[in-house]
């Protein structure tokens, strides 16, 4: 039997059929909603929203060690500077990541997440060992010291432990700046297994597995992978970096004579488990089967556009019923409304016409992108979230009614002002997750000490 309920009202809250009156928001003691009804009276001792309030934000990829590196790879060190220089300064910085500093870092980082709106993370997590390729004493030490960030931040984490291989197509011997990443489906199975007795799944914790991409990744090293994760997991999430750039697009067919999706779509059951993150080139007929199966694009439009990789999709995948999700991915931001600006800005830009990413059914893309990516990484993360109601976690935002653009404005714009407005600080004010008030009027309880930590901790990397 469900514990006494917990309660919050809300005098406008966003809930699946749009913004709802005088909404009482009820949970129990595993942080899940029991109740949330509209049209009620507040009870005499809740505590009352000050603002509107709309789901917690799902962000379903972060590589949590690159937040250290954000601002320091912003200069041209090549004729030809692209991902895969970027990647070379990034292999550089990862060589000098070790145990207490991922904690630090990965801490903050999910201390600003919250900050942000989003209230889970899934993370792609692909340093496992020493620097000199030995794995630590714990196998899943690295992994364990991310997920207990995130425990003491207070955000929801799936976390995916990553399959690495290869350094490319055809099996290629992976590189001496890979070595901390390269595993076995049998070793990625075992930390897996390690890092679940230690740290079992709950409400705010779930576990699944990340093969790296398909240069990285032999096919038959990813079918052992999943039926060893099926058969101990069940059906768990899957995420997969997949078509980020044409360079690898072109390489996947040189190998296999099939573009990246296209070879995913026709060997695996390729369902709405799976995440593919970035997707950014996928052709007309790939888009439409990605579509049709359910899977999640994740998009990570900050991070793309920075690598200048290139512009997802976006208009003819949605008009298929295609699912979105939004991730920080290298975090040189951390902000699903700059996401969601650039994914309709791109197509503006694309296109030259404005509101794009509208619908027959939502006129306002703020709208339309926001519920789509509550959708989509709700199911990327594997867990209950995304949505205000029963059998949910109690993981919501209250936007600021003193806002310039939330007070004062009528509930139809409230979404377009936060999504597209940057005027001052942030519209979030309060942020809960399974119930507990993690950020208090733009404060979390632990920040400053967290941010000297991370400081201090930049500070060694750097030296």
């Amino acid at each position: 039997m469900d514990a006494v309920p917990r309660a919050f009202f809300a005098d406008h809250a966003r809930l699946a059929d749009g913004w709802r009156r005088d909404v009482l928001l009820e949970w129990n003691d595993d942080g899940a909603l029991v109740r949330v009804t509209p049209d009620s009276a507040a009870p005499a001792g809740v505590e009352r929203a000050k603002g509107p309030v709309v789901p917690g934000m799902p962000n379903l990829h972060s590589h949590a060690f690159q937040r250290a590196m954000a601002g320091l790879t912003e200069y041209r060190a090549s004729a030809t500077d692209t991902f895969w220089s970027w990647r070379d300064l990034m292999y550089r910085f990862a060589a000098r990541i070790g145990p207490e500093s991922l904690a630090d870092i990965a801490h903050w980082l999910y201390i600003e997440m919250l900050k942000a709106g989003y209230t889970s993370v899934c993370e792609f997590h692909y340093i496992h060992h020493a620097p000199d390729g030995a794995p630590y004493a714990n196998r899943a030490e690295l992994a364990e010291r991310v997920v207990d960030a995130a425990g003491r931040a207070g955000i929801g984490i799936t976390m995916l432990p990553v399959l690495y291989e290869y350094s490319g197509f055809n099996k290629s011997a992976p590189r001496d700046d890979q070595r901390r990443f390269l595993n076995t489906p049998d070793a990625l199975l075992e930390l897996i297994e390690t890092l679940a007795r230690a740290r079992p799944e709950n409400g705010d914790r779930r576990y699944g597995v990340a093969p790296h991409s398909l240069r990285a990744v032999s096919g038959e090293a990813l079918a052992a992978v999943l039926e060893g994760l099926d058969a101990r997991f069940g059906h768990a999430p899957v995420h997969i970096h997949i078509a980020e750039q044409v360079a690898e697009v072109e390489a996947c067919i040189a190998a296999t004579g099939h573009r990246p999706v296209e070879w995913l779509l026709e060997r695996f059951n390729v369902d709405e488990r799976w995440c593919l993150v970035h997707a950014t080139h996928v052709d007309a007929s790939e888009c439409a089967r990605l579509a049709a199966n359910g899977a999640v694009a994740g998009l990570c439009l900050t991070t793309e556009a920075n690598l200048g990789d290139g512009v997802f999709p976006s208009h003819d995948y949605l008009a298929a019923g295609g699912r979105i999700g939004l991730g920080s991915d290298s975090h040189i931001g951390v902000d699903w409304r700059s996401e969601l600006r650039l994914l309709e800005y791109g197509q503006r830009l694309c296109r030259r016409q404005r509101n794009v990413l509208s619908s027959a059914t939502q006129s306002r893309p703020a709208d339309r992108l926001f519920d789509a990516a509550l959708d989509g990484g709700a199911h990327a993360t594997g867990r209950p979230v995304g949505e205000l109601a029963p059998n949910r976690r109690a993981d919501w935002l209250v936007l600021d009614d003193a806002n310039p653009g939330i007070g004062g404005h009528a509930p139809d714009t409230w979404l377009s002002s936060a999504v597209f407005c940057e005027h001052g600080e942030t519209p979030i004010r309060d942020v809960f997750v399974a119930g507990r008030k993690v950020i208090d009027a733009r404060r979390h309880a632990d920040e400053d000490e967290a941010l000297a930590r991370y400081r201090a901790a930049l500070r060694g990397l750097l030296g």
